[in-house]
């Protein structure tokens, strides 16, 4: 068996070395979830509630252990950390209060409205869930909770970097009383990932990432008929329109792109700022973003931790290097100092045109794309213009004028308005175009990988 290693991206050493599954090792992980599943699937949904319930007092109780774990393997603000603990916390809380209800059988009428039958939201089986690395717990928590609510197993591919995570997160649920194989993780490679997506155990996948690797297993599911739900990333526009509250869209616009370390899918990534108030913007912006403090992400004066690691500090170095070729002009930032760890400065890029990385792609990291706008419709216009449509704000005190653009115009499946945040386990996550399909959160991920069953009485 080959394997691999985790590193600190502060530090450079190295974590942790794990064994990489071979293929029948993966397969027979995913059989012990599926049997696992055929017991469950009997519960029913109240019954299941207070297991999450548990889970989510026993992520609280491990808080500082979890936050320490995330800093350490993909550098991540520790103080970011604690909040992405208690997040999670309050997805399985939510998950636990509202699911019995948001999956409750449905009385309907048919055959001319005489006879009556219901509709159900049964479980299907194993859903494979492959995550990313940016939030360690957080992403594959938003998979887990749903469907663990709906009565299906889940096997975890999580990101190689943050293997000790999902570990740690599989011991805290069985810690819990969770049944210890309803919930497994593999580590694996590429190679039997998509044996695991063929396997006819596995009835659902869901997958965040690159739109690259979505296009890839998306397609190798459609193949196997097997539904995906895919959160692929996004180049998120933010408007700074000519009523905007300047002061309040840069100390928001400096928070949107630099938290999590600006690897984040929904950070304000291009700032599309109108003509009346781009220089004042622009001129505040850069001077904020200049103050910025990079340091150890376990202090808690630090402001922007490294990139998760040595690849992802070459990506970003590079997409900077080339936007700058083709034009853009650097405003602060782009001069990584060398030394120990992956740490990228907070940089800002301004007449950021298509055609450049800055523009056209997602830059994952402290980076932020300035783009001059005539007016509102041209902001407008350049936000749309965009291969993705995940998330996107809009700063404007014309609250109604921002809510008209927000629901008629922008093309993106969340929009915030004068504001900046992740994630609420309240609000449907999710995306459009090449930013993906299905949504999570808000009751709506609970119903992505379950048979909407029609059963009629006679």
């Amino acid at each position: 068996m080959s394997k691999m290693d985790t590193i600190n991206p502060a530090t450079e050493t190295a974590i942790a070395t794990y064994e990489v599954m071979d293929s029948s090792t993966a397969m027979a992980k995913v059989e012990a979830c599926h049997t696992a599943f055929l017991e469950w699937r009997l519960m029913t949904h109240r019954d299941r509630a207070p297991y999450l319930t548990k889970i989510a007092a026993a992520l609280r109780i491990h808080a500082d252990e979890l936050a320490t774990l995330m800093t350490s393997e993909v550098g991540k603000l520790y103080r970011d950390g604690k909040t992405e603990v208690e997040l999670c916390a309050q997805i399985f809380e939510y998950t636990a209060e509202h699911g019995p209800a948001e999956l409750a059988d449905e009385t309907r009428t048919h055959s001319g409205g005489e006879k009556s039958g219901i509709v159900t939201f049964s479980p299907i089986g194993v859903i494979y869930s492959i995550q990313p690395w940016n939030f360690p717990l957080y992403q594959p928590v938003r998979v887990l909770a749903a469907n663990l609510m709906a009565g299906n197993g889940v096997v975890l591919k999580h990101a190689s970097i943050c293997t000790g995570s999902g570990l740690k997160l599989r011991e805290i649920c069985i810690e819990a009383g969770l049944p210890e194989d309803l919930f497994q993780v593999v580590i694996i490679d590429h190679d039997t990932s998509d044996e695991l997506i063929a396997d006819k155990l596995v009835r659902g996948v869901t997958m965040t990432g690159s739109d690259g690797a979505g296009r890839h297993i998306g397609a190798l599911a459609s193949k196997h008929l097997k539904k995906t739900v895919l959160e692929l990333g996004s180049n998120d526009a933010y408007l700074v329109l000519e009523k905007a509250d300047v002061e309040l869209a840069v100390k928001t616009s400096v928070m949107g792109r630099l938290f999590n370390n600006g690897e984040t899918c929904v950070s304000a990534k291009r700032f599309v700022v109108t003509n009346a108030v781009y220089d004042a913007f622009v001129d505040a912006f850069v001077e904020q973003m200049k103050a910025i403090k990079l340091g150890d992400p376990m202090d808690e004066d630090t402001q922007l931790g490294p990139l998760s690691s040595q690849e992802q500090f070459d990506t970003v170095k590079e997409q900077v290097t080339k936007s700058v070729a083709k034009g853009a002009k650097l405003l602060c930032g782009g001069d990584p100092k060398d030394g120990t760890g992956h740490y990228y400065p907070a940089t800002v890029l301004a007449d950021v045109t298509p055609g450049m990385p800055a523009y056209d792609d997602e830059i994952f990291g402290p980076v932020a794309a300035v783009i001059r706008a005539k007016d509102d419709e041209d902001a407008m216009r350049i936000a749309n213009d965009s291969r993705y449509g995940l998330g996107g704000g809009i700063f404007c005190q014309d609250e109604e004028h921002a809510m008209k653009l927000a629901r008629d115009h922008f093309d993106t499946g969340m929009v915030r308005i004068n504001s900046f945040g992740a994630a609420d386990p309240n609000m449907p996550f999710g995306g459009v175009k090449d930013s993906g399909y299905g949504r999570e959160h808000g009751g709506f991920g609970m119903k992505e990988f379950v048979n909407i069953k029609a059963i009629f009485r006679p």
